[in-house]
C-alpha cells in the first residue's frame, strides 16, 4: 500500500527508486530491437525480480521469461507467467522440484552434464532441457565442438519425457568489453559459435528447436542474429553505471537509482558520509577500465548528467563514503555500478515520475 506521502523527499533513505517513464522507454526500445533482428525476447527477470515490471514485459509481446533461481519461477508462475526458462545449470537433488513446478508451468532448464537429465529423468519431470554451451565466456558449459556435447544432445533427444529445446549460452565476456567495437565481436562471436554448433548437431541428426543467447551490452551492439531464436537480456530494463562505462547506454537511460541522504561531512577530511552502503549499494566496483568507484552521484537526474567531482570511493556495512564534503541532509541519487545487486539489497521499488511517487513494487528477492 502506498503511504501517505507525495514525493521522493518524504521517503525514508535509502530508498530505491525506479523511474517509470525511462523504464516503459527502455522496454519499448529492446522490443523493437529484437523485431527488427528477427529473435524472440525472453527477458532476463533477476534483474529486476518484480512481477509488475515483468507483466509490463509481457504487455509488449515477449513471449516468454527467464529466471535465476527456482523461488523466481515459482513466485512468477504463481502471478500467471507460463512459459518460464530457469537459466541456471540444474542441480540434480533439485529435479524433484523442478519435475512438481514443470507440472504448471512450460519450464525449460539448462543442463550441461548426463548427471542432471538422470536426475529429471529419475523424477519423471516433463520440461524443456537447454544444453549450456560455452560460447567464450569460460563460466560453465559444453565445448561448443566437444563430444560430451553431441552425445549428451543425442541422449535428451532420446529420452521419452525430457524435450530437447535447444543450446543456450551467456556472453558474459561482454561485460568486460572496453569499447563498442569489442562488444560487437563478442556478440558476433556467440552468434557464430552458437549457429555453427546448433548445424553441427543436425548434420548429426539431432533436432535443435531454439538457439538462445544474448547479454545487454552484446544487444546494445550486435548487427545481426541469423541463427538464433531467442535472447535473454535483462539489466536493459534498469540499466546501471556498468551499462553507461560500456556505452550500452546513457545516463539518461538508468531507471533504477538509490536515494540517500548526507549524514555527515568533514570539509577538513573532504569526506562525507551517506546512508547508502553495501547492503544498499552492493560491493560491485564496476567494469575494470572505469575509474573505481562504488557508485556514481546524479548533478541533474531529470536531465541525466553525473556530477564528475563526487563519487563513493568506500562502503562499509551501511555508510558510504564520498570523496567530497556535501551539506549535512542533502538528498543524493545514486547511480549503481551494478543494478542486479543493488535491487536485491531492496525489499521493494517506489515507482517515481519526477518526484511524485506513485506506487510501491515488491521485489521478490527471497532465495
Amino acid at each position: 500500500m502506498l503511504p501517505a506521502m507525495q514525493t521522493i523527499h518524504e521517503l525514508p533513505t535509502p530508498a530505491l527508486l525506479v523511474d517509470l517513464n525511462v523504464l516503459e522507454r527502455n522496454l519499448r526500445r529492446m522490443k523493437e530491437r529484437t523485431d527488427g533482428l528477427g529473435v524472440t525476447l525472453r527477458p532476463h527477470l533477476k534483474t529486476h525480480k518484480c512481477v509488475e515490471i515483468g507483466k509490463a514485459q509481457q504487455a509488449l509481446g515477449s513471449r516468454g521469461v527467464t529466471v535465476s533461481t527456482l523461488y523466481e519461477a515459482r513466485v512468477f508462475a504463481a502471478h500467471g507467467f507460463d512459459d518460464i526458462t530457469w537459466a541456471f545449470p540444474l542441480a540434480p537433488a533439485r529435479a524433484p522440484d523442478v519435475a512438481e513446478l514443470g507440472r504448471e508451468v512450460h519450464l525449460g532448464v539448462v543442463l550441461d552434464d548426463p548427471a542432471a537429465l538422470e536426475a529429471l529423468e529419475a523424477a519423471d519431470a516433463e520440461v524443456r532441457a537447454w544444453i549450456k554451451v560455452d560460447c567464450g565466456y569460460g563460466r560453465a558449459g559444453l565445448d561448443p565442438a566437444s563430444d560430451a556435447l553431441l552425445e549428451l544432445a543425442r541422449r535428451i533427444d532420446g529420452s521419452p519425457a525430457i524435450e530437447l529445446a535447444g543450446l543456450l549460452s551467456h556472453s558474459g565476456h561482454a561485460y568486460h568489453a572496453r569499447s563498442p567495437y569489442n562488444a560487437r565481436r563478442i556478440g558476433e562471436q556467440e552468434r557464430s559459435v552458437m549457429a555453427g554448433a546448433a548445424e553441427r548437431l543436425r548434420a548429426e541428426g539431432v533436432e535443435v528447436p531454439g538457439v538462445s543467447t544474448g547479454s545487454t551490452p552484446t544487444m546494445a551492439y550486435v548487427e545481426r542474429l541469423d541463427g538464433v531464436t531467442e535472447v535473454r537480456p535483462g539489466n536493459y530494463a534498469l540499466y546501471d553505471y556498468t551499462q553507461v562505462a560500456l556505452g550500452a547506454c546513457t545516463p539518461a537511460d538508468c531507471a533504477a537509482t538509490v536515494l540517500a541522504t548526507v549524514v555527515s561531512s568533514s570539509p577538513a577530511r573532504g569526506r562525507s558520509i551517506v546512508d547508502a552502503g553495501a547492503l544498499a549499494l552492493s560491493l560491485d566496483r564496476g567494469p575494470a577500465h572505469a575509474r573505481p568507484s562504488f557508485g556514481r552521484i546524479y548533478e541533474d537526474y531529470g536531465h541525466g548528467t553525473l556530477r564528475h567531482n563526487a563519487r563513493l570511493i568506500s562502503l562499509s556495512q551501511e555508510h558510504g563514503i564520498v570523496d567530497r564534503d556535501l551539506p549535512v541532509g542533502e538528498r543524493v541519487r545514486i547511480l549503481p555500478n551494478h543494478s542486479c545487486l543493488a535491487i536485491a539489497c531492496f525489499d521493494a521499488f517506489y515507482v517515481v515520475d519526477g518526484t511524485s511517487v506513485l506506487d510501491i513494487w515488491k521485489i521478490w528477492r527471497s532465495r
